[in-house]
């Protein structure tokens, strides 16, 4: 549980740094919108490596933390997509997300 909900706060932390200034930051200089980012992605790497050390120390293999990881980056940036950027969600968004749950739950049957 505690690797789940420390790469869910990366996650949110990483979607913020990659996208948020794309609603509102366009007219600010590329330079101090790299700047901010890389703060706001520290952070993310705060939350990121513990998770993934707890993670594999608790049995998880790197492949199983990896596809967790992405499988939550998607839920994280659909609700982003959504909320801030006001990008309506499709058929192909789902079919995506079908598609990568079920990679993660190949790597987890039989565990």
């Amino acid at each position: 549980m505690q690797t789940l909900l420390l790469l869910a706060a990366s996650n949110i932390f990483m979607t913020v740094a990659w996208y948020w200034h794309l609603k509102g930051g366009m007219n600010k200089p590329l330079f101090m919108v790299i700047m901010i980012s890389w703060g706001i992605a520290f952070v993310e790497y705060c939350l990121a490596v513990p998770a993934n050390r707890i993670g594999f120390a608790s049995g998880w293999s790197a492949g199983q933390l990896k596809v967790t990881q992405e499988a939550i980056a998607l839920v994280v940036f659909g609700v982003f997509m959504v909320t801030v950027l006001g990008e309506p969600v499709s058929w192909r968004h789902l079919a995506a997300f079908g598609c990568i749950m079920a990679a993660v739950g190949f790597l987890f049957v039989g565990k």
